[in-house]
C-alpha cells in the first residue's frame, strides 16, 4: 500500500505544493512540515527540496532570499501569476480524473452487485 501511495504521490506532488503555496509563501521545511500536518507523513524534505527547483526553474515560483535565525538565508517561494495558472491547470485535471476514477469505482461496485 505504501509503495502505490508513493507512485500515486509522483504525478500530484508538483500540484499539492503549489497548492500549500497558494495559502502563503514559505520556505522547503516549512513546507515540509504543512504537507506532514495534513497527512503527508511519508514525504521527505529532500523530494521538496528537488521540486522547488523544478518548479522555480519553471517559472512557477518567485524566489527571495531571507534571513535566517541559524545558518544562511532561507529561500522563501511565493507562487506568482503562472504558477497560479498551473495549480488551476492541476485542480481541473485532478477534478476529471478523480470524477472518472469515482465513476469507474460506481460501475466495478453496480457489478460486483448484480
Amino acid at each position: 500500500m505504501a509503495n502505490q501511495m508513493t507512485e500515486m504521490l509522483k504525478g500530484t506532488l508538483e500540484g499539492i505544493v503549489l497548492a500549500v503555496l497558494s495559502a502563503r509563501p514559505a520556505y522547503g521545511y516549512e513546507i515540509t512540515a504543512r504537507l506532514r500536518e495534513q497527512g503527508f507523513a511519508d514525504i521527505v524534505e529532500g523530494t521538496v527540496y528537488a521540486l522547488l527547483i523544478r518548479v522555480e526553474k519553471r517559472g512557477l515560483v518567485d524566489v527571495e532570499k531571507v534571513p535566517s535565525e541559524k545558518g544562511p538565508p532561507r529561500k522563501v517561494y511565493t507562487l506568482n501569476p503562472r504558477g497560479r495558472a498551473q495549480l488551476e491547470e492541476f485542480w481541473t485535471t485532478w477534478d476529471s480524473l478523480t470524477a472518472r476514477i469515482e465513476r469507474l469505482r460506481t460501475e466495478h461496485l453496480t457489478t460486483k452487485e448484480t
